[in-house]
């Protein structure tokens, strides 16, 4: 089965807008796994424009689902997961400002970078995953610096789908038939929505999670967070 793991940044987002604790993070990140998400996905940035490092310590006695924190590993984002302590981190190479994150890991230019990093998440038992692109290079080097996973950054497919799904989605079985042969466990996230995440699950040879934020908020929202995230989970039955 492939898990759904709803990333939350949009509702703290919301929250930030007005101050104060409307809409209340921890009762959203509660609600998507009483509603059936298999996971929740934080992603605090330095600024802490959306998700903030109290909301990380706050969620974490009260999951039950896996918990995913995704960043920067910069030495303070390294210090907190260890003191957490996730089921797992997801390495994204975004610069501080970034307003999303757009590109995936040169695991050439940063291999012994991402050695160090996830060599300390290792000795805490924390499972590793890094965001990268379809690049097979760059997949087997991931294997590399001894991740247990690599997330698919999967705004290209997003962006080519609706012009031509099979074009689309060629780069991505390669990537995922390339973690295979690396033995990697396969994530992927980025603009997954309800129109190509079918698609998506249905063509991709060994995908175990989708971590998708954006979207399911947005969807939300017009059909209810409770209905959304069972129409996530649908589109990920095959």
């Amino acid at each position: 089965m492939i898990r759904l793991s709803v990333n939350i940044n949009k509702i703290a987002t919301i929250r930030n807008a007005r101050g104060g604790n409307i809409p209340d993070v921890v009762k959203t990140a509660l609600d998507c796994e009483r509603f059936g998400a298999q996971g929740i996905t934080v992603h605090p940035r330095p600024d802490e424009r959306h998700i903030r490092r109290k909301d990380v310590y706050d969620l974490l006695p009260l999951l039950t689902t896996e918990f995913n924190i995704e960043g920067y590993p910069t030495r303070k984002f390294i210090n907190m997961v260890k003191e957490v302590k996730p089921a797992q981190v997801t390495l994204v190479p975004d610069p501080p400002n970034a307003l999303t994150s757009n590109a995936g890991w040169d695991t050439l230019k940063h291999l012994d970078f991402l050695k160090e990093v996830i060599a300390e998440f290792h000795a805490e038992e924390i499972r590793t995953s890094i965001f990268i692109g379809t690049e097979p290079e760059l997949i087997f080097k991931a294997a590399e610096t001894g991740t247990d996973r690599v997330e698919l950054y999967t705004e290209p497919y997003a962006t080519d789908f609706p012009h031509d799904k099979e074009k689309a989605i060629a780069p991505f079985i390669k990537a995922a038939e390339t973690a295979g042969k690396a033995g990697l466990g396969l994530n992927a996230g980025h603009d997954l929505n309800l129109d190509n995440l079918s698609y998506f699950a249905q063509n991709i040879p060994g995908l175990l999670e989708v971590s998708i934020g954006h979207a399911l908020i947005s969807d939300a929202l017009y059909f209810g967070l409770e209905n959304t995230i069972q129409m996530y989970l649908r589109q990920l039955k095959i």
